[in-house]
């Protein structure tokens, strides 16, 4: 899983002469000599695994997607009944939370990318945080949103009954959902090791940077899945 495609950002080749600072070093990786034909590209593993893995995970909730239609349009009484018991507004407040973390991950990026690890100031000061003060950030935010799904969960079943037997339109909610929220805790699980790795090694390399960006493009995924869930299930019900 995502998992995997940042281990793939180990073997990825370097095409291009960069620098990243770390600590006060900075390692930098070079081009090969323009004065020699250059052999054919081929793709960066990092990116090619990147693309098959959220391509497959497309197609997955692809399916949630029709069995929960299909469901639906086999038993409209039930969702018209059930839907009633979803509250909409902490829904779209865990969701708004969700929504704002890809923007506290893309500022996490673009420090990666300048080669900015930590913060160069006070914690205070957020126009210089670094890589890691905005992923801390984004896992908090994401597991805001975790924890406000496990509240959901407990409240649907403990005082609404609504549960993963109880009816069609219980199996398909807890199993879309449910699966989403899978992916948003492996999601939190890269952004640990992403950030973990920083700590492990004196210097900031190409191939961290990269793993910085292949679990943004995840996160990013997960939240236009998410928008999707939402607008399907708690908006047009």
């Amino acid at each position: 899983m995502v998992l995997a495609c940042l281990t793939a950002c180990r073997r990825g080749g370097v095409t291009s002469a960069k620098r990243y600072r770390h600590n006060g070093h900075v390692a930098s990786t070079t081009a090969a000599d323009s004065a020699h034909p250059q052999a054919p590209v081929r793709p960066n593993l990092s990116s090619v695994g990147t693309i098959v893995f959220l391509s497959s995970e497309l197609m997955f909730f692809a399916a949630l997607f029709a069995m929960y239609f299909t469901l639906r349009s086999n038993a409209p009484g039930v969702w018209e009944e059930q839907a009633q018991l979803l509250d909409v507004p902490f829904a779209l407040t865990i969701t708004t939370v969700l929504v704002l973390s890809s923007v506290t991950c893309q500022f996490g990026v673009l420090a990666a990318e300048r080669g900015q690890v930590g913060r160069t100031g006070s914690v205070l000061q957020v126009g210089k945080w670094g890589m890691r003060e905005w992923f801390v950030l984004t896992f908090l935010m994401g597991s805001f949103f975790i924890a406000g799904q496990v509240y959901e969960y407990a409240e649907l079943v403990l005082h609404k009954g609504l549960t993963l037997s109880s009816d069609p339109y219980g199996s398909i909610f807890y199993l879309a959902t449910g699966f989403h929220g899978l992916h948003v805790t492996l999601g939190l699980l890269a952004f640990l090791l992403v950030m973990g790795r920083t700590y492990m090694t004196r210097r900031f390399t190409h191939e961290q940077a990269t793993s910085a960006i292949v679990v943004s493009y995840y996160w990013h995924f997960v939240d236009v899945v998410w928008i999707a869930l939402f607008l399907t299930i708690y908006v047009i019900q």
